[in-house]
């Protein structure tokens, strides 16, 4: 079985190995969306092939649509050329559900793939077409949490954000520049209204992004380069808006035993591609099956259908509260915790961590006694219900193949959300007491302990990446197994920092107990270990 339009023409083969394939005429929603497209998307690595456009698919399926996804690569252009140009942009979704049962479906909602760089002339002058078409009505994105930063640790612009400021629309190199310069196209075409929608897992992701593009906006028509109306069209939610947005669904790399699996059905394109900027991808995506979208519906031009296919939409504080609900208590902050321990306890797979004795009862304690406590009950998802999913159902799903590496990926600017919300939330609080908070402070100083790159056997490991590995990593780097401190004045500048817990450690009165774990935690081999079962139990 080949996975391009022609290996999809003998339906009965496909359906005879269990493989759900497209019901709908993929040519002419081809050539529909072409004429009048309705959405593009900028991100096009596994989340969004796993559930976006899956989206899209049930509605094409249920004759809710007759138009697919646009799709454009602004950074990785192998997956481009790579994973959909010789799939006929078509992706199969593979999702390993918790009783062992496997679904396997043909994704052809996508129309069209490209790289989108002015590089690329005619690919550039396909977006520049569809942005100014007015039928266009969502533009939304995956470009992971760091791909809205336009400054440094330090709050400068970087360079080459520098450099797009000073040449303009004509010819960005960054991606935001570039989003930028195609919304400035809907502008010259009439300003005509659209919708950006970041799906990206981050805290308040459409002002992330309505800062962004406002900000290029901004300095380009400072230095004369676009129309000042412009920057009131971009500031306008009535003609541009920028929906906040909740997403929830777990896709990791592809899996070696999802690959046999599909080999062994007579899949032919399981090849897995790590791409030169270290993109891991394949012509399948593995994934679970629980998954959550939440969008505020604030959509100018219109939208689709997409309720019809479980997402929700509502107003911008039941986002707020869904958002805070996963990101700050009941999912995020316990992968977190898994992913720096399970690092530093040799494990290669988060549900195994989940048969850990002492690992198991701390994201439990984490969610349920620390952080529920602060969740304001959005309404539309019950906190209890979802977290109880998350600890039973999702996070022990032995199916699942995410790793404990890959989560604790850019852990720096993640922990000031996950963690730093819940602290603040006690620190206003009448009846809560921070001091009551103990294994949040234990996760801080284990992340302190997992940066100096040596797990609790002694051995040293490879930290994933992250954008301050640079910044904190030297404090710890004098540091030796065995060592018995003092440890303040070493540590004191990385937990003192409120950008990167949210707030100051000091401050909130939890660094002396931060520093105590810590101690312990390096106290030799074993340590970490010992340190878990003296206080979690």
């Amino acid at each position: 079985m080949k996975l391009n339009a022609t290996g999809l023409t003998d339906r009965r083969l496909w359906a005879e190995k269990g493989y759900a394939v497209p019901s709908f005429d993929r040519e002419k929603v081809i050539a529909a969306t072409k004429q009048a497209p309705i959405w593009i998307h900028f991100g096009a690595g596994n989340i969004f092939r796993g559930f976006p456009a899956a989206l899209q698919q049930a509605l094409l399926e249920k004759g809710s649509s007759d138009k697919g996804i646009v799709v454009g690569e602004g950074f990785d252009y192998e997956i481009i050329d790579k994973i959909y140009a010789p799939h006929d942009d078509l992706s199969l979704l593979v999702v390993l559900k918790s009783n062992g049962s496997i679904e396997k479906r043909v994704i052809a909602s996508v129309v069209d793939a490209m790289k989108c760089d002015p590089s690329f002339s005619t690919e550039w002058a396909a977006f520049q077409a569809a942005f100014r078409n007015p039928s266009l009505q969502m533009v939304s994105f995956t470009i992971t949490e760091k791909g809205y930063g336009l400054r440094n640790a330090e709050g400068v612009f970087f360079p080459a954000m520098e450099a797009d400021f000073a040449a303009g629309p004509a010819t960005p190199v960054m991606f935001l520049s570039k989003l930028t310069a195609l919304v400035y196209e809907r502008y010259l075409a009439g300003k005509l209204p659209i919708a950006l929608v970041s799906m990206d897992n981050c805290s308040h992701n459409g002002e992330k992004l309505q800062l962004a593009v406002q900000t290029i906006a901004g300095q380009w028509a400072d230095r004369g380069l676009v129309e000042k109306g412009f920057v009131d069209y971009v500031s306008n939610p009535s003609q541009v808006s920028f929906p906040w947005s909740m997403i929830d669904k777990i896709t990791p790399r592809p899996d070696a035993k999802v690959k046999a699996s599909l080999d062994a059905d007579g899949f032919e394109d399981t090849d897995v591609i790590v791409t030169d900027k270290k993109t891991w991808i394949a012509p399948f995506v593995n994934a679970e099956e629980p998954q959550y979208l939440v969008i505020e519906d604030m959509f100018p031009n219109g939208r689709p259908a997409l309720e019809q296919a479980g997402v929700y939409f509502t107003d911008r504080d039941t986002v707020n509260k869904v958002e805070k609900m996963k990101v700050c208590t009941c999912l995020n902050p316990l992968h977190t915790c898994l992913a720096i321990y399970g690092c530093l306890l040799g494990y290669t797979l988060i549900a195994d961590e989940m048969k850990d004795p002492q690992l198991s009862k701390m994201v439990n304690v984490i969610g349920y006694v620390e952080g529920l406590p602060v969740v304001v009950d959005p309404g539309i998802l019950d906190p209890q219900a979802f977290i109880k999913e998350v600890l039973e159902v999702r996070i022990p799903n032995p199916f699942m193949p995410d790793t404990p590496q890959r989560i604790a990926c850019d852990t720096s600017q993640k922990l000031s959300i996950r963690f730093g919300e819940t602290i603040k939330a006690y620190m206003a609080s009448k009846t809560l007491h921070v001091s009551d908070l103990k294994l949040i402070p234990l996760v801080f100083a284990g992340w302190c302990r997992y940066l100096m790159g040596v797990d609790d056997e002694g051995k040293a490991f490879e930290l994933s990446p992250d954008p301050l590995l640079s910044h904190v990593c030297p404090f710890v780097a004098g540091i030796k197994l065995g060592d018995a401190g003092p440890f303040d004045e070493i540590l004191r500048p990385i937990l003192s920092d409120a950008k990167i817990f949210g707030v100051d450690l000091y401050k909130a009165g939890l660094a002396p107990l931060v520093i105590q774990y810590f101690t312990e935690l390096v106290a030799g081999p074993g340590a970490v270990r010992n340190t878990l079962r003296k206080y979690v139990g």
